[in-house]
């Protein structure tokens, strides 16, 4: 049976005295509903941590997948190739982010997984998780919460690609990035980092390089945001989000109702 490119590299084991590693999850999309027990728990599903160079498969299609990645650190992505190889991006993941979630139930996936610049994962061990779902329902809902973030963002992603202009697609793109980096403190004035190419961000639109540099420049003429060297500088932020009929609720920030049970 096939092993994914993490199952092929050195990792080493992560010590008992480590740093905490699951800091950025759910924050401040119900992280602060974690107890310290939950908190303890989720740490104790990290097996191991690794780097990755950019622009390296993680998982590939039809893998089985025995551990799922929560990014610490840089940019990666899902992606599907149509039968002549070209790559449509089907959603960017940021720090904070368990790429590969959905894994843990569904055991393969149908599409890749890839990091676009170096990155850090966590990894969470398949059998580990199998125990916070038997002992732990709290943290359980709010992993299943997580998974069903990823398919309301799949659904955005969908009515931005079905109903959008190109503009409005980008601009689109940019909000969320935005929000959701916000999310996990990485953005400063209106400022970030996103060093990818601009051949990703027209794979994620749907539209042609040579068209994104056209609407990137355009955006930037109309004094709404710049991309240069991999950083974001949103100028406008109201009329990009106008432009892109964007309402961040799919992105559910302040994290599930947990309807004060402790569950």
């Amino acid at each position: 049976m096939a092993a994914t490119a993490i199952d092929a590299l050195h990792l080493d084991k992560a010590t008992a005295d480590r740093p905490p590693l699951t800091g950025l999850f759910l924050k401040e999309r119900g992280r602060d509903v974690m107890t310290a027990d939950d908190v303890a728990a989720l740490e104790s599903t990290i097996d191991e941590v690794v780097d990755l160079p950019a622009r390296r498969i993680v998982i590939r299609r039809d893998e089985r997948v025995r551990h799922s990645s929560l990014l610490l650190e840089g940019v990666m992505c899902r992606y599907m190739d149509d039968r002549h190889g070209n790559r449509q991006i089907v959603a960017f993941h940021v720090p904070g982010d368990f790429v590969d979630l959905h894994g843990f139930a569904m055991r393969y996936l149908d599409h890749e997984v890839a990091t676009l610049t170096r990155a850090k994962v966590a990894l969470a061990g398949h059998d580990r998780l199998d125990e916070i779902v038997l002992h732990r329902p709290r943290l359980t809902r709010l992993l299943w919460f997580s998974t069903l973030l990823d398919a309301a963002m799949h659904r955005e992603w969908v009515f931005r690609l079905g109903r959008l202009e190109a503009d409005g697609r980008v601009a689109h793109l940019f909000c969320e990035l935005h929000a959701r980096l916000a999310m996990v403190d990485l953005v400063r004035d209106g400022t970030f980092r996103f060093p990818v190419t601009q051949i990703d961000l027209a794979e994620a639109a749907g539209v042609t390089p040579v068209h994104l540099n056209r609407v990137l420049r355009s955006l930037r003429e109309r004094g709404l945001m710049t991309f240069r060297s991999g950083e974001v500088r949103m100028l406008d932020i109201d009329a990009l989000a106008a432009l892109a009929d964007f309402d961040p609720g799919y992105l559910y920030g302040g994290g599930p109702n947990m309807m004060g049970k402790d569950i």
